[in-house]
């Protein structure tokens, strides 16, 4: 079966439908598959629950699905950064499903590794753990956590395959292995697009195994969330 698909829009062709759960790699604005979610928005597909660290920037990648309202429910660890994402849910309409950022990451980990449910200290005795089941280990209390698994992840990767395999790039790899094992499909946008056998397979973080489909986006944006600069030296 041919992975590469010319576009995003062709990528997520007939994987894409109202009330579905999407992971969307990235951090921040961090590798974030930026040209899948701008297909997503274009796709028009509503009711939307979005497993992500957070939701980009006013305008800017997942914070477009917020602009046209298409998410119904984020599944993050993060607000800050994004206005919209914060008065919508202040006003009741987006619902939020928080999570501290390491129980976030191992829910990932967890739903791709077939793992249902575990237990973490993390959240015990707060309103993370409310309405869980909490049990005792070794004198210790436990809230049990379930696994995320979607029904598609959107991700980002610096260099892949035409067969899938995934090679990430420092603080951009951030979520994306994970998500990547986590859903029923899963599509990459990749900067770099080599054929097989071309990639050092002790590189490779995902198999493409993983990956059902991916495009190749060579002048990828790399906005940056927050600039800090300082004056030059006389």
């Amino acid at each position: 079966m041919r992975k590469v698909h010319k576009d995003a829009h062709a990528a997520l062709a007939g994987l894409l439908r109202d009330d579905m759960t999407i992971m969307a790699g990235g951090f921040g604005l961090c590798g974030i598959p930026d040209l899948l979610i701008a297909a997503i928005r274009d796709s028009g597909v509503k009711g939307l629950t979005v497993v992500s660290n957070n939701a980009g920037v006013d305008g800017v990648g997942l914070g477009q699905l917020l602009d046209t309202r298409q998410i119904r429910k984020m599944v993050s660890s993060y607000v800050g950064e994004n206005k919209t994402f914060e008065r919508q849910y202040l006003a009741g309409e987006l619902e939020i499903e928080f999570n501290p950022q390491g129980t976030l990451a191992e829910r990932i980990r967890a739903g791709g590794a077939g793992i249902p449910a575990f237990f973490t200290a993390t959240g015990v005795g707060t309103k993370v753990a409310e309405g869980k089941e909490i049990r005792e280990f070794d004198g210790r209390r436990y809230v049990m956590e379930r696994g995320l698994f979607a029904d598609l992840a959107v991700v980002h990767a610096w260099k892949g395959d035409t067969e899938g395999n995934l090679v990430y790039r420092k603080t951009a790899r951030n979520f994306n292995p994970a998500m990547a094992t986590a859903a029923k499909a899963t599509v990459a946008q990749v900067e770099h697009l080599v054929e097989p056998g071309e990639l050092d397979p002790d590189k490779i973080v995902t198999p493409g195994v993983f990956v059902t489909r991916l495009i190749h986006a060579p002048n990828a944006a790399k906005a940056i969330e927050r600039r800090t600069t300082r004056p030059r030296a006389a």
